[in-house]
């Protein structure tokens, strides 16, 4: 126990603890929420056929804020003690106090169903399923291997829930987008997790790169990245997207292709592929959805 608080204070020292608002934003990752976000935009504005009204796309915005930090303080609370004996993870319980997580954890809840609430009649009804299904999330390492797909499904409802808020039902082309985006968090997921493949291994934690190998995972994760590009694919057809969207396609596949080859290198590498990479995927498809909605 004492070199894992030794090993905490050294990353204390090393990124800075800052002021309360810069260690919350740090404690949940909110720069990841770039990840997922241009998904639901993108979806948004295929559903509405070019720019949604200011209010829904204010009120799609917060939802997915809401939503994503209230799974992630959900997260950090479940895995509170056990992420003090991860060294990867070992300085997050510093950056902000238990109570004061738990506090956040309900007024983001609170904020997601409202922020539904104020859009439809059925982004209200299913705002407690997509909780109980972003919640069910980190609960998942506990019983099942298979926990790479359930941080896919909980990202995939993103671009659902954004085609709901704009319909008012679900449709074919949201579905198959979300599909992909199962595929491609599941890919990069696995890839980030084999950082954690000796501490997994050593406290009893279910992973698919535990269970497989960290050279099986990596094979897998390249064909559900290749699942993904069709997806995409898919979506353009279903939603009967032009060539504008399809040009952007050999972007998208060269930074998958990428992502599978730095992470042979390093930690530092695979933390490149993490973010860099799949935040260049999640833009360029944004754009290209939004370049051929209002241009063509």
């Amino acid at each position: 126990m004492p070199s894992v608080k030794l090993s905490a204070m050294r990353q204390d020292e090393k990124i800075g603890l800052g002021g309360p608002v810069a260690r919350f934003l740090r404690l949940i990752r909110f720069s990841h929420t770039i990840f997922a976000l241009p998904f639901a935009l993108g979806a948004l504005v295929v559903a509405a056929n070019g720019w949604p009204s200011w209010r829904i796309l204010v009120l799609v915005v917060l939802c997915m804020v809401f939503a994503r930090t209230a799974a992630m303080l959900f997260n950090r609370l479940v895995d509170w003690t056990l992420d003090q004996r991860n060294p990867r993870t070992a300085s997050r319980h510093v950056l902000v106090s238990k109570f004061v997580a738990q506090v956040l954890l309900v007024v983001s809840s609170a904020g997601f169903v409202f922020a539904a609430a104020s859009i439809n009649r059925l982004t209200f009804f299913l705002a407690p399923v997509a909780l109980a299904i972003i919640f069910f999330y980190s609960v998942t390492k506990r019983f099942t291997s298979a926990t790479h797909f359930f941080l896919g499904l909980a990202l995939a409802i993103a671009p659902v829930g954004a085609w709901i808020a704009q319909t008012g039902r679900i449709d074919l082309a949201p579905m198959v987008l979300a599909a992909g985006v199962i595929c491609w968090v599941t890919g990069f997921d696995l890839i980030y997790a084999t950082q954690d493949f000796d501490f997994d291994r050593r406290e009893g934690i279910r992973s698919l790169v535990v269970k497989l190998g960290i050279t099986r995972s990596l094979r897998l994760a390249q064909l559900l990245h290749l699942l993904t590009f069709a997806a995409l694919i898919g979506f353009g057809l279903v939603a009967k997207l032009g060539a504008l969207y399809y040009w952007s396609m050999p972007l998208i596949a060269a930074a998958l292709v990428y992502e599978h080859k730095i992470q042979k290198l390093d930690l530092a590498g695979i933390n490149r592929a993490f973010f860099q990479t799949n935040a260049f995927v999640s833009a360029v498809f944004l754009v290209a959805v939004c370049v051929d909605r209002l241009i063509r």
